[in-house]
């Protein structure tokens, strides 16, 4: 029997990658009552990091071996050039797995320029595994077309060579193009959406969306600013914030929410809870800053949104806790539309605010007769080749969907980003919604 000595180090990454995660599973069960929210916050996240961590080794130690080991036996391996290229592998290597630990250690109103760089290292990381993957398995099926007799010779060595170094320069130039596009201010989105049932009074009533700012270890008060700017030009009645408005704790981060409080929309400013909230642990102290910047949580809760016109006319606006709350077990929380939709009946234009798709498809089997639900999540994917992954992993990828006869979802791509400052195959949006009426 083969001891855990004698394993190659890619499986004992992956054993150790077992047994955090193992750990993880035991903390959620057996330790979430016994710790305060402090220690759990903390205890989670380092689990986190190192689950990660050990399943990013068995990547890195592929990208070692095909952009530095290949090279070692021609005759540049002894050059100082090598060795500075060695060195320049082994810190994007080093940057790369750091930058899960920043949100234990680097959060503040700005972000830090190491966490910068960690993210951005990560992106390229993840771009670099992809095309080194792509193209060992183009190599792959090229010598098995060509034939398992074929003598190797130098035409094999250079096509081995050439992998790693166009592997590297396409992810050298999509890393720009992927910085430049995140740098740029979010794309203004207006789309017109008929609600059914909705008061001939509140006809182009604008609703503003933003989701997935996550405000952190890569986004701070600057880029806050500048959206709050985006949506005051655009003269909302109704703002909503559909979840991951933040990655960190609110006393941390604090300075950092200030320009939410200049957010002021005559029919009101929304909140409902994503996934990362919950990461944060802190979902109670969030809730009382955003009231103390008029901002209204809606914690499985809805309210009566009122015509200017008439106050006769209304709809009702309601929110859905996320469903990560139920995974975490997070105590008195969790998606309850039993309890969101409570007083919210069929005779009424009814608009859901959930931030994951699959909790919009959820209420839909459940309450066909929502009108319309606002939700955020897949960032579009955020960055090639993540792309795929999100499409495929939700029920509602990006944009306008119509479900069933008087029903649409719409699903935002993020307002700014999740820690890598990149965009490829994404663009961040503010999303101005025209309500119309039938």
């Amino acid at each position: 029997m083969i001891s855990f000595k004698q394993l190659p180090i890619e499986a004992k990454a992956a054993v150790a990658a077992g047994v955090v995660f193992f750990s993880m599973m035991l903390s959620r069960s057996y330790l979430a009552e016994k710790l305060d929210f402090r220690m759990r916050r903390w205890l989670l996240r380092l689990q986190m990091a190192l689950f990660v961590n050990t399943l990013m080794l068995m990547g890195s130690l592929h990208v070692w071996r095909s952009t530095v080991t290949t090279f070692t036996r021609s005759s540049a391996a002894s050059s100082f050039c090598f060795m500075l290229w060695k060195i320049a592998v082994l810190v994007f290597l080093a940057l790369a797995h750091s930058s899960f630990f920043t949100l234990l250690f680097l959060v503040a109103e700005e972000p830090y320029l190491f966490s910068l760089a960690a993210y951005t290292c990560l992106g390229a990381y993840i771009i670099l595994i992809f095309f080194l993957f792509t193209l060992g398995s183009v190599e792959q099926a090229y010598k098995f077309l060509a034939g398992r007799g074929a003598k190797a010779g130098t035409g094999n060595k250079n096509r081995t060579a050439m992998k790693p170094v166009l592997a590297v320069l396409l992810t050298v130039v999509l890393t720009v193009v992927g910085l430049l596009n995140a740098s740029q201010p979010p794309t203004v989105n207006s789309v017109e959406i008929p609600v059914h049932k909705l008061p001939s009074t509140m006809n182009n009533l604008k609703v503003v969306l933003l989701s997935d700012i996550h405000l952190g270890p890569t986004v701070g008060k600057t880029k806050l600013a500048m959206i709050v700017r985006m949506v005051k030009a655009l003269k909302p009645d109704i703002t909503v914030i559909v979840g991951d408005l933040t990655d960190a704790e609110a006393k941390v981060i604090r300075p950092a929410v200030e320009p939410l409080g200049d957010l002021h929309s005559p029919l009101g400013t929304y909140f409902v809870t994503g996934n990362h909230e919950y990461y944060t642990s802190d979902v109670s102290n969030w809730f009382e800053l955003l009231k103390s910047f008029n901002i209204q949580p809606l914690h499985n809760e809805n309210v009566k949104i009122v015509s200017p016109a008439s106050t006769s006319d209304w709809f009702c606006l309601a929110g859905v806790d996320d469903i990560e709350a139920d995974v975490l077990r997070y105590s008195g929380h969790g998606m309850d539309l039993k309890k969101a939709l409570r007083g919210c009946s069929s005779e009424h234009a009814i608009v859901l605010l959930a931030h994951q798709p699959i909790a919009a498809k959820w209420a839909l089997q459940e309450r066909p007769d929502v009108n319309l639900i606002l939700s955020g999540h897949t960032h579009g994917g955020q960055i090639f080749p993540l792309n795929a992954g999100a499409y495929l992993l939700n029920p509602f990828f990006v944009g306008l969907y119509k479900v069933g006869q008087n029903t649409f979802v719409y699903v935002s791509p993020g307002t700014m980003y999740y820690g890598i400052p990149m965009r490829l195959g994404s663009r961040a949006e503010i999303t101005e919604i025209i309500l119309r009426s039938p």
